[in-house]
């Protein structure tokens, strides 16, 4: 059975300021996950599953419905604030969705197999869609997961500070922690550094990080379920809580016999964090597509 994509698409983009998902970027107006798409086909992937609001559905449908006609099986499934969820805890004022962990038990029913999860705005490369294929179709079971870990000085901005899950793993190179660290950026020499509370600190500038490439066995839904159970519940008084999945994470290797695997790839990621980068993120595409890694037109 191939396995699927699923694609992270209902967050509002608000330190970006508008509905970045669907902006293009590519010469025939090419979103960023259309490259992702284009990229999971080539490596082996049967279907994409797009989770996004209810009210984007209209506009997605139009934008993607039919665009990979016999090319990859296509499903939407929505993210809203009630599902899942008791309505007596959700906080009145409450405004944001529950997380990447809550998105990813939304698509509990249209997904069987082994799959990959991904952002929608984030450039991930070919060769990182080539280790998940491999992985999900050799190796991920109920206990083993797997992360895909990107190399921190390939994953920066230009343009500020950014946040990264910085992977810790042990000798057979299974994630210990996720140490996230939010505000990593290369100095004036040159060195990979991040501030906090105590200062300044230089950190390895290959070192692994997650940029939410993770691979999952369907088992994850009955932990994820499990767990948000309560989540909402317990944060009553944080209406900003959000239910991510590095909390899935944690609690899947906590639990004795499980393991995620962390899966080097030397991709070139990149993003649109900011609005200022936008023209970097173009100027990479057309650099990939003169380097002959995608024709100019992905569909024609």
């Amino acid at each position: 059975m191939q396995p699927t994509l699923l694609i992270l698409a209902a967050g509002m983009a608000s330190r970006y300021g508008s509905m970045k998902q669907v902006e293009g970027f590519g010469p025939q107006g090419e979103t960023i996950m259309e490259y992702s798409i284009y990229d999971a086909i080539d490596a082996g992937f049967g279907k994409v599953v797009f989770i996004i609001r209810k009210e984007f559905e209209e506009q997605f449908r139009k934008q993607f419905e039919n665009r990979f006609s016999g090319k990859i099986k296509v499903d939407f499934v929505f993210q809203e604030m009630d599902y899942f969820v008791d309505k007596q805890y959700i906080p009145a004022d409450r405004t944001k969705p529950w997380g990447t962990g809550h998105a990813i038990l939304c698509a509990k029913d249209a997904i069987q197999e082994p799959f990959a999860v991904i952002n929608a705005d984030d450039y991930y490369g070919n060769d990182a869609f080539k280790k998940a294929y491999h992985f999900l179709q050799n190796d991920c079971k109920e206990n083993n997961y797997a992360i895909i870990g990107y190399q921190l000085d390939k994953t920066l901005s230009e343009n500020g500070t950014v946040s990264r899950g910085v992977c810790k793993t042990n000798a057979e190179g299974n994630l210990v922690a996720i140490n996230e660290r939010t505000k990593i950026y290369r100095d004036a020499e040159g060195k990979v550094v991040y501030e906090d509370e105590s200062g300044i600190t230089e950190v390895t500038s290959n070192s692994p990080v997650s940029m939410n490439f993770w691979c999952f066995h369907p088992s994850v839904f009955n932990l994820a379920e499990e767990m948000f159970s309560v989540f909402p519940k317990s944060n009553m008084d944080n209406i900003k809580a959000e239910f991510f999945i590095p909390l899935l994470g944690d609690e899947f290797i906590r639990r004795t016999g499980n393991q995620i695997k962390v899966v080097p790839t030397g991709a070139q990621w990149f993003g649109v964090t900011y609005k200022e980068d936008a023209p970097q993120v173009k100027a990479s595409i057309d650099a990939l597509i003169n380097a002959g890694a995608y024709p100019v037109g992905l569909w024609n």
